[in-house]
C-alpha cells in the first residue's frame, strides 16, 4: 500500500519524525504510525500532537479500531497473551482500562471500525479500501522462475510444478546443446500432446489463482518450474507462460536460473 510504518513511537516524537521524513532525500509521502495503549501516559499529549501536526500543515487522519469485549476475551485466549493492563491477569478487567485509557482517541477518530466480525483477511481487505492507492493487478507481482532440480528447488518460491515426466531434449544430439528459448527445442517438446495438455492446464491452474491472490492483497508470487537440469522442458513452459499471463494482465518476471548451468 506503500506506507512507511512505525509501530509505538512516542507520540511525543511523532512532530520530529514528520519533520525527518519530509527533510528525508527519499520520498515519504504515506506514513501509518501504530499507537496503542501500551503508550500508556504517552496517549495524553496525542490529541495535541495531531494538532500540532497539522498546524505544521501535515495531513492527518486517526482510525480507531476497536472490538467488543468476546470477541477481544476470545483473542486473548488464543493467543493467550497477557492483556498489558490487566495486572491480576482478568483479562476483562485489562480491556475496561484500556477503553478508558483509549476514550480521547477514539473521540477524535476519522474513522472506527468495529472488527468484531472480521478476519485478517477481511480487515486487510478493507483497510486497503480505506487507503490503497490503487485497486489495479499491478499490485501483484509474478515472477516465473525455471530450474533444474538437481540444482535445488528456489528457495522463494510459492508454486512448484515437476516437469521432468515430460519427452527430453537433453538426449536429442542436435538439441542438448541448445536451450528451451530455441524453437527447434520447442516444437520438440510441444510435439508431444501431453506436454501440450499440461499447457494447458497450467493456464487454467493460474487463470483461477491469480485473482484470488490478487484479492487476498498478496503482493507477490513466484511460479516455479523445474525440469532435471533446468535448461529445456521447463525453459519452454515458462516461455510459453509468459504472454498467457501478460494477456491476462498480469505480465511476469521471468528468469531462467540454471540456463547456464551444466
Amino acid at each position: 500500500m506503500g506506507y512507511f510504518c512505525v509501530d509505538n513511537l512516542p507520540t511525543t516524537l511523532i512532530p520530529t519524525f514528520a519533520a525527518l521524513c519530509a527533510q528525508s532525500t527519499r520520498e515519504i509521502r504515506r506514513i501509518a504510525l501504530g499507537v496503542d495503549v501500551r503508550e500508556r501516559e504517552y496517549l495524553a499529549h496525542l490529541v495535541e500532537t495531531l494538532q500540532e501536526l497539522k498546524q505544521k500543515g501535515y495531513p492527518t487522519e486517526v482510525l480507531f479500531l476497536e472490538a467488543g469485549d468476546e470477541s477481544l476475551v476470545r483473542r486473548y485466549h488464543e493467543t493467550r497473551r497477557r492483556h498489558p493492563l490487566a495486572a491480576d491477569g482478568n483479562v476483562l478487567d485489562g480491556i475496561g482500562a484500556e477503553r478508558k485509557a483509549m476514550a480521547n482517541v477514539r473521540e477524535i477518530a476519522d474513522r472506527i471500525v468495529d472488527t468484531s466480525g472480521l478476519t485478517v483477511h477481511q480487515l486487510k481487505e478493507l483497510l486497503v479500501d480505506f487507503y490503497g492507492e490503487t485497486k489495479s493487478r499491478g499490485g501483484l507481482t509474478v515472477s516465473l522462475v525455471s530450474f533444474g532440480y538437481k540444482h535445488g528447488i528456489p528457495y522463494d518460491s510459492d508454486l512448484v510444478f515437476d516437469v521432468r515426466f515430460l519427452p527430453n531434449p537433453h538426449f536429442v544430439d542436435e538439441l542438448r546443446p541448445l536451450d528451451g528459448r530455441d524453437p527447434a527445442v520447442r516444437d520438440f517438446v510441444l510435439k508431444h500432446g501431453e506436454s501440450r495438455e499440461l499447457l494447458d492446464r497450467l493456464k487454467d491452474l493460474l487463470a483461477f489463482l491469480l485473482p484470488f491472490y490478487q484479492r487476498e492483497g498478496k503482493a507477490y508470487l513466484t511460479v516455479a518450474v523445474g525440469c532435471t537440469g533446468g535448461r529445456h522442458r521447463s525453459v519452454v513452459l515458462v516461455e510459453e507462460l509468459r504472454p498467457f499471463l501478460e494477456a491476462r494482465g498480469f505480465p511476469p518476471a521471468v528468469t531462467h536460473r540454471d540456463l547456464d548451468r551444466e
